[in-house]
């Protein structure tokens, strides 16, 4: 499965993480994605969106 929003492109970013003794090794941020049933171009289609998009109204869910 592919961590990348379907509507805006938001995907991964990389950063560390941090110990009491602050070594510092790499990890992922990985963006909130919901499968939701949503119109797009008038046809229902399953997508991965994350809740900035959902919150924006950039996609109409289809109940």
């Amino acid at each position: 499965m592919s961590k990348v929003c379907d509507i805006c492109g938001k995907g991964a970013q990389v950063g560390n993480h941090r110990s009491h003794a602050m070594n510092a090794t790499k990890r992922k941020f990985y963006p909130n994605l919901h499968k939701i049933k949503a119109e797009i171009d008038g046809k229902v289609k399953f997508v991965k969106v994350c809740t900035s998009c959902l919150k924006g109204n950039k996609v109409k869910k289809v109940i």
